[in-house]
């Protein structure tokens, strides 16, 4: 696809800083083809942009109101999800709430802007479900530097948020089993042992949601 005459202009939006920033900064070297307008955690967009980018991590995925939200606001032309779950209830409930793009994280970044740019032409994208679990290179997420997993970290900070084992399963649409095993194995990494600790750990190194807005990131509009 020849890129367009402009670039398109996106809000990212996620409720952890480190998250958003992290797609940011991967899109940069294509900032002649997609421009980052704005990066919301926790605020509605404001800007008028051609697409809205809204990555998951940490999100209730089963809950539908924050991308009905997106898909309402009259300043978002167009909404696509960024995730790595792409459980057949998932993608559907999207699609029925009219999101233009389901699109995977494990996107090198250069199909991600091609990608967004179908989207922003009027196609509806909805990517391959992908083989494993990986992130694309250049993405992060809180406690990457401490060995955990996206997936790891997700769970950790619905954890911080207060769910429960049960709530976690249902909201990432992951068995109870997968629950406990994605929880011994984050516990082993942080070195605790109750959720007491594990929350006390997870509030003190940023994996409760932000409240911040980044306007025209890195000179954006």
């Amino acid at each position: 696809m020849s890129s367009p005459s402009k670039p398109l202009t996106i809000a990212l939006v996620d409720d952890y800083d480190v998250v958003v920033v992290g797609v940011a900064t991967m899109l940069e070297p294509y900032r002649e083809r997609v421009l980052v307008a704005e990066i919301d955690t926790n605020s509605s967009v404001s800007d008028l942009v051609d697409v809205v980018l809204y990555d998951s991590f940490a999100q209730p995925e089963s809950d539908a109101q924050e991308i009905a939200v997106l898909v309402e606001n009259p300043r978002a032309k167009r909404v696509v999800v960024y995730t790595w779950n792409f459980h057949p209830d998932l993608v559907e409930h999207a699609r029925r709430q009219g999101v233009h793009g389901y699109l995977s994280k494990s996107l090198p970044a250069r199909e991600l802007v091609a990608a967004l740019e179908a989207v922003h032409a009027g196609e509806v994208v909805i990517s391959e479900p992908p083989r494993r679990a990986r992130p694309a290179t250049g993405l992060d997420w809180p406690g990457r530097s401490e060995g955990l997993t996206d997936r790891e970290a997700e769970i950790l900070a619905l954890i911080t948020q207060g769910k429960n084992n049960a709530e976690v399963a249902q909201l990432t649409y992951l068995s109870p089993n997968t629950i406990k095993s994605y929880i011994r194995s984050t516990y082993r990494k942080i070195n605790v042992t109750s959720r007491t600790q594990a929350v006390l750990w997870g509030i003190e190194r940023g994996f409760t949601p932000d409240h911040h807005r980044i306007e025209h990131w890195r000179g954006g509009p």
